[in-house]
């Protein structure tokens, strides 16, 4: 600041000096009868004028000359990941780039995933259609937690042919069986904006996989069979020292400070899933838990042994929960999975070994040539 300093006092100086000699003039001018003259010289104005802008330099900021930087281009949209890295999601930030309809319904749609107990839950504010639990409940981090039961292949892989209604699935579909299983619900309408959010959320997430792929770290992580059936009582015993804290010695969980969505979601009871979810299915649940429970697991650094995990979604699973009509589902039978726990089979196992387990004797009946 110390060169505009002089300049400011040089430019002073020159301007009193000016007025000085303007008067000297002036006076000269009127001992010899002249008429003074009147109104500024042009030298003063041109003074006045670099005074001003002398000023001004002290309260603009310094960088108003220097050329603007260019816009930033806007960042791709797909999620960062190869073959050999787990995929967890485009970074949200990405979503500033979209146009702002796009971007707001996205946004909603991640939402009512991470707190869907808040707008369609029991006390919702949208609507009242489901129960306690939240999508991210068993979806991690709003779907993008590897093998968090995450949605990096919902998109790539829908529309799809499924055993279990024997049908060709939407998105769509395979969201309302969510609704209707997991959340305990009645189905949302396809065209309606909550639905148009989830999938445009679901698509965005799925961009730049291609179709079919299957990125590494999606859905869930399929566990070894035990050799044995997994067990409830030693279940119960790792739900109390590894799961209580969370979830309660009665499984119901807790509630998050607005009272109306879960932090920690009941695992059993008329607040949380149905026997027609997946998580039903003891693999489903042994897997999930295993690579990310209790919290602060991950698939790299899990707390629960395999056995573990078996015996405590055995545990989980024998306790009362809302009842489906199931009559509808795996039309084939044949294509049922070994741990789906209601008959009937296409093979001899009872219906409580398809619930429990050994599994791996059913799995071995249907490799036989």
């Amino acid at each position: 600041m110390l060169v505009p300093a002089i300049v400011l006092l040089a430019t002073i100086l020159v301007l009193v000096v000016l007025y000085v000699l303007d008067d000297a003039l002036g006076t000269l001018q009127e001992r010899i009868g002249h008429a003074r003259k009147g109104g500024l010289s042009w030298s003063k104005r041109i003074t006045w004028m670099l005074l001003a802008l002398v000023v001004a330099q002290f309260f603009l900021p310094s960088d108003i000359l220097d050329p603007k930087a260019p816009a930033p281009e806007p960042l791709p949209q797909a999620a960062t990941f190869d073959p050999d890295s787990f995929w967890s999601g485009p970074d949200t930030t990405r979503l500033a780039f979209l146009d702002d309809e796009r971007e707001n319904l996205i946004r909603y749609g991640r939402e009512l995933i991470a707190n869907t107990a808040h707008y369609i839950g029991p006390n919702g504010t949208v609507m009242q259609n489901t129960n306690a639990l939240n999508c991210q409940n068993c979806h991690l981090d709003a779907g993008t937690k590897p093998w968090g039961n995450n949605y990096g292949a919902v998109w790539s892989t829908y529309p799809k042919i499924r055993a279990r209604s024997g049908k060709l699935e939407t998105v769509a579909k395979r969201v309302n069986d969510c609704v209707e299983r997991s959340l305990n619900g009645t189905a949302l309408d396809s065209t309606g904006r909550e639905m148009r959010a989830i999938i445009a959320y679901m698509e965005w997430l799925g961009t730049g996989i291609a179709r079919d792929q299957k990125p590494k770290g999606s859905g869930i992580v399929e566990l070894a069979f035990l050799d044995r059936a997994a067990d409830p009582q030693r279940g119960e015993q790792v739900f109390e020292v590894k799961c209580v804290s969370c979830h309660g010695k009665d499984g119901q969980g807790m509630l998050k400070a607005d009272g109306v969505t879960a932090l920690y979601p009941p695992l059993w009871g008329p607040l949380s899933y149905n026997k027609g979810a997946g998580l039903y299915r003891l693999s489903r649940f042994a897997g999930y838990v295993k690579a990310n429970m209790p919290q602060g697991a991950t698939y790299l650094s899990p707390q629960l042994t395999d056995a573990e995990a078996w015996d405590v979604a055995a545990y989980v699973n024998a306790q009362p929960r809302p009842e489906r009509d199931l009559t509808g589902d795996w039309p084939d039978i044949s294509k049922k999975p070994v741990d789906h726990p209601f008959g009937p089979y296409a093979d001899p196992f009872p219906e409580q070994q398809h619930k429990f387990g050994p599994f791996g004797p059913i799995a071995s009946y249907y490799k036989k040539p």
